[in-house]
């Protein structure tokens, strides 16, 4: 089993930026493929690819996410754990200014003073 990574603040703030531009990149491919798309008719006729190239986005991003030691909780949604609960983040926000409890998740992000 792999051991996690404990982030102190500064080592989380330390890592934001890289985090903030993999997800605004990855967002943007998911936008520019949507984008390409022209009405109704073409998105049905080009579900599945659609699709397989949006899980293909994801999953880049994911494993970006993952190798720097973060957890990814949601769709643009990560955590660094801080070895009693997550410093949190949520694209687009503009820093890294939340954090919660293991048992609140989400619902219970507190601002960091």
């Amino acid at each position: 089993m792999e051991e996690r990574k404990i982030f102190t603040y500064e080592e989380a703030l330390a890592t934001f930026p890289r985090v903030q531009k993999l997800t605004a990149a990855a967002v943007r491919e998911v936008e520019a493929l949507v984008d390409d798309v022209r009405g109704r008719e073409e998105m049905e006729s080009r579900r599945r690819e659609l699709e397989s190239a949006y899980q293909a986005i994801v999953q880049k991003w994911v494993e970006e996410i993952l190798t720097i030691g973060c957890e990814v909780k949601g769709m643009w949604l990560v955590d660094w754990d801080s070895g009693d609960g997550y410093y949190c983040w949520c694209y687009p926000e503009e820093s890294l200014g939340h954090y919660h409890s293991y048992e609140d998740g989400f619902r219970g992000r507190m601002p960091i003073a």
